[in-house]
């Protein structure tokens, strides 16, 4: 038995991917799978703004790859956007503020398509929010989690989108946010996406610094409601 701590790797069936965009460049990618059992649903997780140093190895999505398929049975992708990088690689091209990151949003959603996951939802955090409210709205995508979404880029015409679907979206707000606090996420979003849930978190900054477990046990909530929350805390390692 080991407890889970914020470097904790528990088993699953990694490997790195490329996805390919229609625009013709290759992105770093790592797709994450639960081992000895199919994925109950899959995250395509997109990152914070990658001019202030969001990457796929940021925080919550490193813990989300690292927990979430042994503890939740869900398959999560996570890749660096155009021009983006970390320890992976770095995939081509340059920052497209927002609008050229359509094409890498649909090649994760058109990847996931091609390798038969099940249950696509987007995970966006901060910028990577406005990315999945832009360019998310897919057939092929089920639903969205937004974390620390600051509507920064994503106009109300595309956010609007989303409120002629049935598709979940839950908000997962920081109550001492940078850019946008639970009030304002409740009156925007209500303007834009009536259905939106948006969730409070007491106490919690942008980054969510030493929160990541209670965003895993919201995202799971969302995404996979038959599986109990709190997830472990400690888990069973087996040779």
């Amino acid at each position: 038995m080991v407890e889970i701590r914020a470097n904790t790797v528990l088993p699953a069936r990694r490997e790195r991917v490329t996805l390919t965009t229609a625009d013709g460049l290759r992105l770093v990618g790592e797709l994450a799978l639960p081992d000895g059992r199919a994925p109950l649903a899959t995250l395509i997780c997109l990152h914070p703004l990658p001019t202030h140093g969001g990457m796929m190895d940021s925080h919550l999505y490193r813990k989300a790859a690292a927990r979430l398929p042994a503890l939740a049975g869900l398959a999560v992708l996570r890749f660096n956007t155009r021009g983006t990088a970390s320890e992976a690689g770095c995939s081509e091209g340059a920052f497209g503020h927002a609008e050229g990151e359509r094409h890498d949003v649909a090649a994760a959603i058109g990847f996931a398509e091609q390798r038969g996951l099940p249950g696509v939802w987007l995970v966006g955090w901060s910028f990577g929010t406005d990315l999945a409210l832009m360019h998310g709205c897919d057939p092929r995508v089920r639903g969205a989690v937004l974390i620390s979404p600051p509507l920064k880029w994503s106009t109300a015409e595309q956010r609007r989108v989303w409120a002629g679907t049935d598709k979940p979206v839950v908000c997962l707000v920081p109550e001492l946010d940078d850019y946008l606090r639970p009030p304002q996420a409740r009156e925007r979003l209500g303007e834009d996406i009536p259905h939106a849930v948006v969730i409070d978190f007491p106490g919690a900054r942008h980054l969510f610094v030493g929160r990541a477990d209670e965003v895993l046990d919201a995202i799971v909530t969302a995404v996979v409601p038959e599986v109990p929350t709190p997830l472990p805390r400690q888990f069973v390692m087996t040779s």
